[in-house]
């Protein structure tokens, strides 16, 4: 069986569709709904819907911000910081169904191409929910923690015991 693909750029409709799958695929990391449509808004070139068969089935939210920052979870930024020195991605949330079908590494290497393009030296990210490996396959490294501010420390904490601050560099 073959499954129709399509990320496309993610518009204010979607953002129900994005609420319900934050819902079921990060159930212990809970945002408002004003979370994700604020992302939208500030920096809509960084948000993207997938869409499998023309169903709603992930999502990814990024955008530009300061290394070795994190925006706190369920948090409004308020702006993309104009000193912004990383491209940072905020969620990468694929429903099961859509796990396997090659989705995440096609809007992975988009990301990686629009960072480069937008002139980044590289890209960040906290791995949660055993996305390690995932990512490690994409090209990013976990930092240390010795090398990691303490109150990036306690951020990452607060998403869970093995979350990790990760780094890709172009």
């Amino acid at each position: 069986m073959s499954n129709t693909i399509h990320w496309r750029p993610l518009t204010p409709p979607d953002l129900p569709a994005v609420e319900a799958i934050a819902e079921i695929v990060h159930p212990d990391f809970p945002e408002d709904g004003a979370v994700f449509a604020e992302r939208q808004k500030l920096y809509g070139e960084g948000t993207r819907l997938l869409e499998l068969d023309g169903v709603p089935s992930g999502y990814v939210l990024s955008h530009p911000w300061r290394f070795k920052e994190l925006p706190a979870l369920n948090a409004l930024l308020g702006a993309v910081p104009d000193d912004a020195d990383t491209y940072y991605i905020h969620d990468l949330a694929l429903l099961n169904k859509a796990r396997g079908t090659g989705a995440a590494a096609m809007i992975v290497g988009e990301i990686q191409r629009h960072a480069r393009g937008r002139g980044f030296a590289h890209m960040s990210l906290v791995a949660v929910n055993g996305s390690l490996p995932f990512w490690h396959k994409h090209g990013f490294r976990a930092l240390s923690p010795s090398v990691l501010a303490p109150e990036l420390i306690a951020k990452l904490a607060s998403y869970e015991a093995t979350a990790r601050f990760m780094v890709k560099s172009f």
